[in-house]
């Protein structure tokens, strides 16, 4: 099944064994597309030994992400190259560079929304960026924090910015924005700290409380700086609730390195793996399968990536797999909780590039 054709299925709609078929054939063909195509990928095959044939998707050799820090991976000639997305870092950090080309990218876009309009359905609504517009002004070559907001921005319309490129909330703005739109679904987007810093205390700090009404917000990103200032889901969501009126929250769990095949939160508060993307669970000791309930080192699998080979990948992350094809929600597919970095990894995270 070609990735077109893949996108034309509900993202929460195959079953376990239907999922397993195409993951199989798809995994084994990017796996030999970016053997081919990439002479550093092709080399690190071979040092591991894996053979040019069928492959499983837990067989599929992963590589670790830092490795985009340390090599340049593509599987395109440089003429290709469309667009560069850097991963975020704080200050000093190597960052990642994730290539892409024209068809790679629009994918990225065509997945997102597939994936996003399960919650908010396929109208633009009016959209609300807990961020500064600043953030877009280098195209070329922007962070993961750029690439989600202009990913997210396909869902608005119109949209606006709620911080001054001070990083300051706009009251003004967000107030008019707010009256422009009262009695309408608003959308709502922003990584996590940021939304907590920039937005809540900032509203807390002036004493204000305002009714998003019909709203749904979205955000990613950042959980490590709010488990350091000892702030859980339950509060944010409930913070949101008392400063912004917003009810409906969903967090999203997702990387530079595959960009557009998120992890999207259900209304019953867990992460799911859409029919785009895959999930495994690894024993940090041996890199064994882990069982379901059992906490191991995150790998996410997808079919987007073919202008790099990010197809199967061992995160940083710690998590939990809940389930599969039963969440009370009736999303099919994988779902999983996350529970922290692994030992020594580096803090990182869309929100992560802005200190302030």
């Amino acid at each position: 099944m070609d990735y077109d054709t893949l996108l034309t299925k509900e993202p929460f709609s195959l079953s376990r064994a239907e999922k397993r078929t195409v993951f199989s054939d798809g995994l084994t063909e990017l796996t030999r597309y970016h053997r081919e195509h990439c002479p550093p990928y092709a080399a690190l095959l071979d040092r591991l030994g894996v053979p040019d044939g069928p492959l499983a998707p837990e067989d599929v050799p992963f590589l670790p992400v830092s490795v985009f820090k340390d090599l340049e991976l593509k599987s395109v000639p440089d003429g290709q190259v469309f667009k560069t997305i850097t991963s975020s870092g704080t200050t000093g950090q190597r960052v990642s560079r994730i290539f892409l080309d024209a068809g790679t990218s629009a994918n990225q876009q065509k997945t997102l929304f597939r994936i996003t309009s399960a919650l908010v359905g396929n109208d633009r609504l009016p959209m609300l960026v807990i961020d500064s517009k600043k953030v877009l002004r280098d195209r070329a070559m922007f962070s993961a924090r750029g690439a989600g907001i202009l990913g997210f921005s396909i869902f608005g319309s119109p949209m606006r910015y709620a911080l001054n490129d001070d990083m300051e909330l706009d009251l003004e703005a967000v107030e008019a924005f707010l009256e422009q739109y009262r009695g309408r679904k608003i959308l709502l987007f922003g990584f996590t700290f940021m939304i907590w810093k920039h937005f809540c205390q900032a509203l807390r700090e002036k004493g204000i409380t305002l009714d998003f009404g019909d709203s749904v917000l979205i955000h990613g990103g950042g959980w490590k700086k709010l488990v350091n200032e000892a702030v859980s889901p339950e509060e944010f969501n409930q913070t949101l609730r008392e400063v912004a009126g917003i009810r409906q929250v969903a967090d999203y769990y997702g990387m530079a390195e595959q960009t557009g095949c998120i992890y999207l939160e259900c209304p019953q508060g867990h992460l799911h793996a859409s029919a785009y993307s895959d999930v495994l669970f690894r024993r940090p000791a041996d890199h064994g399968l882990c069982t379901v309930g059992e906490p191991g080192v995150i790998q996410v699998l997808s079919l987007l990536p073919r202008s790099y080979p990010g197809h199967s990948l061992l995160t940083e992350d710690m998590g939990v797999l809940l389930g599969e094809d039963d969440c009370p929600c009736g999303w099919k597919g994988k779902y999983f909780s996350i529970t922290g970095r692994i030992p020594k990894a580096e803090v990182r995270g869309c929100s992560d590039t802005y200190g302030g």
